[in-house]
């Protein structure tokens, strides 16, 4: 039997953080994936394929440039399924190859297989090549998510499928229904549409992304809408008709190959385990990250979870705030932000001042002719420290992490406006947005 300081299940963002942090620690680990290839869902089918399809749909579309060329402008046409994966299955490539030697570099046992509790510090790791039995003073589970299923929807692998299928489909249907106005959904319903397919997205929530700025979110609306998407919003699937149809109603925990009651654990009923503050289960060696313990399901965060976990499992003390977190919608165009949103402020009952920046205003706006983009920032009208910010456009999440850092340095909305920004920028937007919020003030 196999001995080890941590053992880690699941190779995605949380699992590679939490085994190469205990590595850096001198601690031994090992990471056992199911899979014959590394990277978890990130890298293998979510978040990595769709981003880079994301990226081949704007630039074969000319999306970003059919605002001053017109709106029949393409690269290329027709644009086909085949265009989309083979970018994608080359930088997926890249990024295992990356992983693997990142984690041979930290001198991290991987093992394929599936591994299953015996007891709380035992685990069986089944595979192609037998049995293998590996003991540890500390676990990670990080085994991510699947897709959830539906009785009324008869995937076939092919026009009817999940999001995990997506580089399956044979080509890019003329008409698409996608149920499900969470991220995923609502990602894959802006590339379709950009690529000019008639897509109904159905939504059973009044609002697409709740936990997103209402204002922001009303702006990607418009735009959907101006990309001729139908919004069927408080309605449900009841059968399934259409050429193509992609379902995206939320993801369940990998959890049930795990024996989790062996372990001394248990999971809801969407295959969630619970942790604390620590990520720590209800077994105090026995932590989990990622997706698996649910909301935000975000890759960067799931990174620092796992770092966070190995940190508390060997009692070495860390810096973290989850107010700090970002957040990043690969919608087109993106959606990013940081802190509270307006709403969560008038239920707390905090009072704020609104500074915004509009895209078209600003010279860089105008050059790369996107000019529907905003930047919204919310502070505290007396202290003027920063409450959040709020962007929508393209670039977004890069542009975010100037607000960030002066949101984690608790800095106020004064310091944009004494900065100098290069000159075009979309970073002007700060000044902008907090001459505007000051100006409101001056004017009360």
């Amino acid at each position: 039997m196999e001995k080890y300081d941590l053992i880690v299940v699941g190779s995605g963002p949380g699992g590679q953080r939490a085994a190469i942090q205990a590595a850096k620690f001198g601690k031994r680990a090992a990471l056992v994936e199911k899979l014959e290839v590394i990277g978890g869902t990130a890298i293998n089918t979510g978040t990595i394929p769709s981003k880079t399809i994301r990226e081949a749909v704007l630039h074969l579309s000319g999306y970003q440039y059919q605002s001053i060329y017109g709106v029949n402008y393409r690269v290329k046409e027709p644009i086909t399924m085949a265009d989309l994966s083979f970018r994608a299955l080359n930088v997926i490539k890249t990024e295992i190859d990356v992983i693997r030697a990142q984690l041979s570099r930290n001198g991290i046992d991987v093992l394929t297989g599936t591994a299953s509790f015996i007891d709380p510090h035992h685990m069986q790791v089944t595979g192609s090549r037998g049995q293998s039995e590996l003991e540890a003073g500390n676990i990670v589970i990080a085994t991510g998510t699947k897709p959830a299923v539906s009785p009324l929807v008869p995937f076939n692998d092919k026009t009817i499928i999940n999001s995990d299928q997506i580089l399956r489909m044979p080509e890019i249907p003329k008409s698409m229904i996608v149920v499900g106005g969470g991220v995923i959904g609502v990602e894959y319903v802006c590339m379709f549409a950009t690529l000019g397919v008639r897509v109904t997205l159905i939504e059973k929530r009044p609002r697409l992304l709740e936990f997103a700025d209402a204002e922001m979110v009303e702006a990607l609306c418009y735009h959907l809408r101006d990309r001729r998407v139908t919004l069927r919003l408080n309605e449900e699937v009841e059968k399934v008709s259409g050429e193509a149809l992609l379902y995206a109603v939320g993801r369940q925990g990998n959890v049930d190959e795990l024996n989790l009651a062996a372990g001394g654990l248990e999971a809801d009923a969407r295959g969630r385990i619970a942790v604390n503050e620590d990520y720590r289960t209800t077994q105090r060696h026995i932590f989990a990250v990622g997706d698996v313990i649910g909301f935000p399901s975000l890759g960067s965060v799931s990174m620092e979870q796992g770092r966070i976990a190995a940190a508390r499992a060997f009692g070495i003390p860390t810096n973290s705030n989850r107010a700090n977190y970002p957040y990043g919608i690969y919608t087109i165009p993106e959606i990013s932000f940081i802190g509270k949103t307006e709403e969560q402020l008038t239920d707390e009952g905090v009072a704020y001042e609104v500074g915004m920046a509009f895209f078209r205003e600003i010279a860089r706006g105008q050059i790369r002719g996107d000019t529907t983009g905003r930047l919204k920032i919310l502070f505290d009208p007396s202290t003027k420290q920063l409450l959040g910010v709020h962007i929508i456009g393209e670039g977004a999440s890069e542009l975010l992490h100037i607000g960030q850092a002066v949101f984690a340095l608790k800095g106020t909305v004064e310091y944009f406006v004494d900065t100098v920004f290069n000159y075009p920028t979309l970073a002007e937007c700060y000044k902008a947005a907090a001459f505007n919020g000051l100006n409101k003030l001056t004017r009360n």
